[in-house]
């Protein structure tokens, strides 16, 4: 369980293929601190942790087919800046919202404005009916986790919203690198889609 504020940005320092498995390599500044078996959220995908070097200040994840073909993973190369969170404390502070780290669709930049000092952020998914009824989707003012960083949606539409950046938020995730066309792991609100799923019952 996370939620959503970043810790820092990671880099990918290898990948390898094994089958249809990808073993990605990242350095961090608290990787010397991780465990084999521990969760860690990387751009909102909940990973395993399998491998440490303590030395090297390296660990090492291994996403499945099944993960790359709904996430952002497989666009990863050597040099990639991931936006890395480690598990939540229960008796912490809940500063964000309640994340998963399970990307449920990805979305597609399609704007990047600047507003004399933040940013807004357009992006646009798939947009299915019937999902939609299960909560698969955005409200105004609500919820969204786009690359595992907690934000408010504005000017959401069916297959579209928006998200405005502080600098702070800019500067200490991967949103940065974003342009046009990047491609990004969306989570939709769990209450959400409990709240839907139980409204079904009602029809």
């Amino acid at each position: 369980m996370f939620s959503g504020i970043v810790e820092e940005c990671g880099t990918v320092v290898a990948i390898e293929k094994e089958q249809e498995n990808y073993h990605f390599t990242l350095t961090c500044s608290f990787a010397d601190e991780l465990k084999v078996d521990q969760s860690l959220s990387h751009d909102g995908v909940c990973l395993t942790v399998v491998h440490v070097d303590k030395k090297a200040k390296t660990y090492k994840v291994t996403a499945i087919r099944e993960t790359l073909l709904k996430t952002n993973l497989s666009y990863w190369e050597v040099g990639s800046k991931v936006n890395l969170e480690r598990s939540m404390i229960m008796n912490a502070r809940l500063d964000g919202h309640i994340v998963q780290g399970h990307v449920d669709q990805t979305a597609i930049c399609t704007k990047v404005e600047e507003a004399d000092g933040s940013w807004y952020f357009t992006f646009e998914y798939k947009f299915d009916k019937e999902a939609a009824k299960q909560g698969y989707m955005t409200v105004e003012k609500g919820s969204v986790t786009v690359n595992g960083v907690s934000l408010t949606v504005v000017n959401s539409k069916n297959d579209s919203f928006q998200v405005a950046i502080i600098p702070y938020t800019y500067e200490t995730t991967n949103f940065h690198t974003f342009k046009k066309g990047t491609v990004v792991n969306l989570e939709f609100d769990i209450i959400g889609k409990y709240l839907s799923k139980l409204m079904t019952f009602n029809d």
